[in-house]
């Protein structure tokens, strides 16, 4: 096993902490902005996404302190479109749900060989975010 680099786990970890909390006012805002016919199950929807990146962020948040790191008060930044049908919303979620996915594949290449729980960490968060990534495709499949 190779040694864990902690300063490079811990910036990572206040990136993810802070992209989990954008994503809960994200997804809060696009809970509020769906109009027409399908609105409940969408808005149940994004509710439920941006109650699951806040406990994203709890979770990051107590790894990142368990490291000794210290998580910041800030949120990644959020750019406002005003683009606010279904599709657009959908859209936009979809790269948030990519860029996710990355920052946790940044954090596997970063702890891989160094600390087995944090590997099956971002391996769990990893599958949740493809899921996501797929489930958001299949909500757009109707749009193209």
């Amino acid at each position: 096993m190779k040694d864990l680099d902690q300063t490079k786990t811990n910036d990572l970890l206040k990136s993810i902490m802070e992209f989990e909390l954008a994503g809960v006012v994200r997804y809060t805002h696009y809970s509020l902005m769906v109009t027409g016919p399908n609105r409940i199950p969408i808005v149940d929807f994004f509710k439920g996404q941006a109650n699951e990146s806040l406990l994203h962020a709890q979770q990051v948040g107590e790894i990142l302190t368990g490291l000794e790191g210290h998580p910041t008060l800030r949120i990644a930044p959020i750019e406002e479109t005003y683009k606010h049908s279904v599709q657009d919303i959908l859209a936009e979620s979809l790269n948030h749900e990519r860029k996710a996915l990355n920052l946790y594949k940044d954090l596997l290449s970063t702890v891989e060989d160094a600390s087995i729980y944090l590997e099956e960490f971002a391996r769990t968060m990893i599958g949740q975010e493809e899921l996501h990534n797929i489930e958001i495709k299949k909500m757009l499949r109707d749009f193209s």
